[in-house]
């Protein structure tokens, strides 16, 4: 049912209610070197109590969960402080759902129409403390909060966005959080911006302080919901 584990592995929790989905996910993961399966939940409610029992390193959350859906089981799991990254995995892709997942505190999206390759590299990428965010999702959440933004920016567009700017935000930290909606880590950051990976850092922790968030995410999400990209 489960790999035998090491210290090096990244520690998964799935939470899938669909047996058959269950079962072809749970497969992929116990095939992944460096991905270890520790458990396996079929409904909301008992993947939280999972979490806190077996403090995976990321938990691969569906929404349509009996019991309590995986919304509020994100919440829950959240609320109590368990150190897990939470990665949705789901066939919804709606507005209401993506938001509040988001909001609920989950650190990535992913479709169940995902590729074995794309589902491990999103479940590396959240344990890594990147945003991930499915390129179908990206795309709604970037169509529902902003016009489709322009490669070149206008100086009109550069006025707009420091205008929205009412975070203290300075110029250097815009340009960090437009990365970073991007979903680019700290040292693509650097290596984009030409600073170090410190310095990165640095820029990285001050923007989620000024815009009063916990992760990555969260910063993304409010950046967009703000115009601030």
């Amino acid at each position: 049912m489960t790999n035998k584990t090491t210290d090096k592995d990244i520690k998964v929790l799935l939470v899938e209610d669909h047996t058959m989905i269950r079962m072809g996910t749970a497969l992929v993961i116990e095939n992944t070197d460096g991905i270890t399966l520790v458990a396996q939940a079929e409904d909301g409610h008992q993947g939280v109590e999972m979490a806190k029992e077996f403090l995976p390193d990321v938990i691969l959350m569906d929404i349509g969960l009996p019991i309590i859906d995986g919304i509020e089981a994100t919440r829950q799991i959240k609320d109590v402080k368990i150190d897990s990254k939470i990665l949705i995995f789901t066939s919804r892709d709606n507005d209401d759902d993506v938001f509040a997942a988001l909001a609920a505190g989950a650190d990535g999206y992913i479709m169940k129409g995902a590729t074995p390759a794309q589902l491990t590299a999103a479940i590396k990428a959240v344990n890594e403390g990147t945003a991930w965010l499915d390129p179908a999702i990206a795309r709604l959440v970037l169509s529902s909060v902003q016009q489709q933004k322009s490669e070149e920016k206008t100086q009109t567009d550069i006025n707009y966005k420091a205008a929205k700017n009412t975070f203290g935000l300075t110029d250097r930290e815009m340009e960090v959080l437009a990365l970073i909606v991007d979903g680019l880590s700290n040292p693509e950051i650097a290596e984009k911006l030409f600073i170090t990976r410190a310095t990165a850092k640095a820029h990285v922790h001050s923007i989620l302080q000024k815009l009063y968030v916990d992760d990555r995410t969260q910063a993304a999400v409010t950046a967009m919901r703000e115009g601030l990209v």
